[in-house]
């Protein structure tokens, strides 16, 4: 069953599935941000960890067929051909 929010249906299935890159390593870096009063000097070890995981996803394509390009590139290649 899905929830309400406001006026809004979500349905949590269909986010259940989501790949959450680096999840785990900005957790861990904003829990040490708070934790020591914003102050990034003594979060090292986190915010590396957070930038070599987001620098390992850069260069992993995504799934072209789910972009929003990709339906309004086809829906414009259909309509003037």
């Amino acid at each position: 069953m899905g929830r309400k929010a406001g006026g809004l249906y979500i349905n949590p299935k269909k986010f259940g599935g989501v790949v959450k890159p680096c999840m785990i390593e900005m957790t861990s870096f904003l829990n040490c941000l708070a934790l020591n009063k914003q102050n990034d000097d003594k979060c090292t070890r986190q915010k590396e960890l957070l930038i070599t995981c987001t620098q390992a996803q850069k260069g992993k394509p995504k799934n072209a067929a789910k972009t929003i390009n990709y339906h309004l590139h086809r829906l414009g290649r259909d309509k003037f051909n």
